[in-house]
């Protein structure tokens, strides 16, 4: 992934206070012209910079307000069989492969309790799933954020335009 300099992250920056700011508006409060945003914004969407709008979508506005994580331990030479799988579960909504203990850490969520029991059971009967262990989410502390490492990047000193030191992942999400 290509490395965000400071125009980029001014850009990213001020759709994060106003998310929805039209490129022109965005142009006009960072002294840019509206060709010059228009375009980074089409490469930040290409480069996988911008995540998808899909991802604002908060799951409790759709019924499913608990929120658990669940620790996924699996025979390894099944692995992509039993992604593929997860990918069918709908409540699924993230899911990384990890170190330690467990192999896949699973964001999951559900309308209630039983659903979770329902969706933990189907995890449990892909073949090459070993165990679940299940965590509930008890609230939610630090919402998921990137403005503080764009503010980050932009503190270190490269608002001379220079490329950031920091990945586009980093600064993404």
């Amino acid at each position: 992934m290509q490395h965000l300099d400071t125009t980029d992250l001014r850009i990213l920056s001020a759709m994060c206070a106003r998310p929805k700011a039209s490129a022109v508006a965005l142009a006009t409060e960072l002294s840019l012209s509206r060709n010059t945003v228009q375009a980074r914004l089409v490469r930040l969407e290409s480069n996988g910079a911008l995540l998808p709008v899909e991802q604002r979508v908060n799951p409790a506005a759709l019924g499913f307000g608990l929120v658990s994580f669940v620790h996924i331990h699996v025979q390894q030479r099944l692995l992509g069989q039993i992604v593929e799988q997860l990918k069918a579960i709908p409540e699924i909504i993230e899911a990384h492969g990890v170190t330690g203990s467990a192999d896949i850490l699973a964001r999951v969520v559900a309308s209630g309790a039983e659903e979770l029991f329902r969706v933990n059971g189907q995890i449990l009967a892909i073949e090459g799933v070993e165990r679940a262990d299940t965590s509930l989410s008890m609230a939610e502390l630090i919402p998921h954020r990137t403005t503080s490492l764009m503010d980050l990047r932009l503190a270190a000193g490269n608002g001379t335009g220079s490329r950031s030191t920091g990945s586009a992942a980093e600064v993404a999400g």
